[in-house]
């Protein structure tokens, strides 16, 4: 094992460093996630909301 790596799994703040790092990516795939989902809400009731519209003005 290098040096580098018995120090980062050795270590207090090496454990705080990889936790970190791995709650920084797990936040970012929420995130990422999270947008997606509320982009195509947002899209399917745009949608929806315009053929009701199309509706209304051609009766």
């Amino acid at each position: 094992m290098s040096d580098a790596l018995r120090e980062l799994l050795s270590s207090g703040i090496g454990w705080l460093s990889l936790f970190t790092i791995a709650f920084i990516i797990v936040m970012a795939v929420y995130i990422y996630r999270y947008v997606t989902r509320q982009i195509q809400e947002e899209e399917k009731n745009a949608a929806s909301s315009a053929g009701q519209q199309r509706r209304q003005h051609s009766s």
